[in-house]
């Protein structure tokens, strides 16, 4: 999705934007000393020969170097001016972001960025931009009712996206790393759900997503392309029309950054080759349950776990298909595997885990917003296989690594996350949590 590919400097820069916020915020007046967070850790002020330095009260904005990087795309570096606008609580209820990035691949690009937090019940954003090379699209969300206050909430997508990242290896869960070819997503994409919130912890949920996909040859260079590995059979433009019901149970104390409660997710749902009426694609079943457990004031356990089973296929393109890699959990769709890339496995069923030790080590107040600065050793694990009688933890792909949180509530986090698997290390920045 574009939201992915043209975020990844934006998400990469997050946290050195509230480092760098708290920090020019709490130094420019040597009489603002930052408060203790919940461990009871005091931060430590420059001494004030050097406190003018941090002093960039006179600009309209915060100019943050960009470094974005993950196993597909590479590292990219630019310039991010990013203003943000908070209300009397301190809380961000809006940020601007543009920017200027050079990626090695694409070149030179432009991208802007508008996220609004107009309550932790409705949100919404758009992004939009370009590079030299390949890449381009739009994105669009907007949420309602996040709560579940209400008797209804409404989640929004749409976009378009031209990617020239993705890889593919082939189909299964020992797929050769010496067969990863590149080739050229371009994606359009409307979707809706709809929910019925029976209580605050109880939702009935329908999605309906219209995604046409369109396959094209690699761009890059040092990858061959998904032709030359794979034949041409892969190419091509395939659409899908998902109906998808859930049953939803949710008794998380926060949305954004939860501390204690859960949220368990059973759902089944068919696709369609394009109409209504049109042969099917695929059925599909599966769950999703994410737990966070407090066991102290600045430490929470998170873990979570994924299962999907497609009963019936036809033909399915492999975009379809359930796979684990990356740094994405999307219910019903990929499942996170930090030390690989995105999509590094593909097959019919997926099975995924991870857990997290999530300790609050800095907590200060910027003169915009506070900001709890986190570090999370995590292990994700995880399979595909094709057959639907297979043990879902017999042949697991395992990845140990670290993960460093900036956290501006209630709205906003962003990661940074370093694992390492059986090919190698891997790092991914984002925001909001993996799970």
């Amino acid at each position: 999705m574009f939201r992915e590919a043209a975020l990844k400097i934006f998400r990469g820069s997050l946290v050195a934007l509230l480092l760098v916020t708290a920090s020019w915020s709490c130094f420019a007046d040597p009489g603002d000393v930052p408060v203790p967070d919940a461990g009871g850790t005091k931060p430590t002020v420059p001494p004030a020969d050097l406190q003018h330095w941090y002093d960039l009260s006179n600009l309209p904005f915060i100019p943050v170097p960009s470094i974005g990087a993950d196993p597909n795309s590479g590292t990219t570096v630019g310039l991010l001016p990013v203003w943000l606008h908070t209300d009397e609580n301190h809380e961000i209820t809006r940020i601007i972001a543009p920017d200027v990035t050079h990626n090695p691949f694409f070149g030179w690009g432009f991208h802007g960025r508008l996220y609004s937090y107009n309550s932790t019940d409705e949100q919404w954003s758009i992004v939009a931009g370009a590079r030299e090379k390949v890449e381009r699209g739009v994105d669009a969300q907007y949420q309602l009712g996040r709560l579940h206050q209400g008797n209804f909430t409404s989640t929004t997508d749409v976009d378009f996206d031209r990617d020239g990242t993705p890889r593919f290896f082939g189909i299964g869960n020992d797929t050769r790393l010496s067969n990863q070819s590149n080739y050229t997503a371009q994606t359009t994409l409307l979707q809706e759900q709809l929910g019925w919130n029976l209580t605050p912890h109880w939702q009935l949920l329908y999605t309906i997503r219209k995604r046409i996909l369109k396959v094209l040859p690699g761009t890059l260079s040092s990858t061959p392309s998904i032709q030359t590995v794979f034949g041409t059979t892969r190419l091509g433009t395939n659409s899908e029309l998902l109906n998808r019901y859930s049953i939803v149970y949710d008794t998380r104390d926060d949305l954004t950054a939860p501390r204690t409660g859960m949220r368990v997710v059973v759902y089944g749902g068919a696709a369609s080759r394009g109409g209504i009426f049109n042969e099917s694609l695929y059925s599909e079943a599966g769950g999703d349950a994410r737990g966070y457990w407090s066991i102290r004031s600045d430490t929470v356990v998170a873990a979570h776990m994924s299962i999907r089973y497609m009963p019936h296929t036809d033909q399915v393109p492999f975009w379809a298909l359930s796979s684990i890699g990356g740094d994405t959990s999307d219910v019903g769709g990929e499942q996170p595997l930090r030390g690989f890339g995105a999509g590094r496995f593909y097959d019919r069923n997926a099975f995924s885990a991870s857990a997290e030790l999530r300790h609050t080590f800095w907590g200060f107040n910027a003169e915009s917003t506070h900001v709890d600065l986190e570090i999370a050793p995590f292990v994700d694990m995880g399979q595909v296989f094709a057959r639907t009688s297979t043990f879902p933890i017999q042949r697991l792909h395992t990845v140990g690594g670290v993960g460093f949180r900036g956290i501006a509530r209630p709205s906003v986090v962003g990661y940074v996350d370093v694992g390492y698997g059986s090919e190698g290390a891997a790092v991914f920045t984002g925001l909001n949590y993996p799970f």
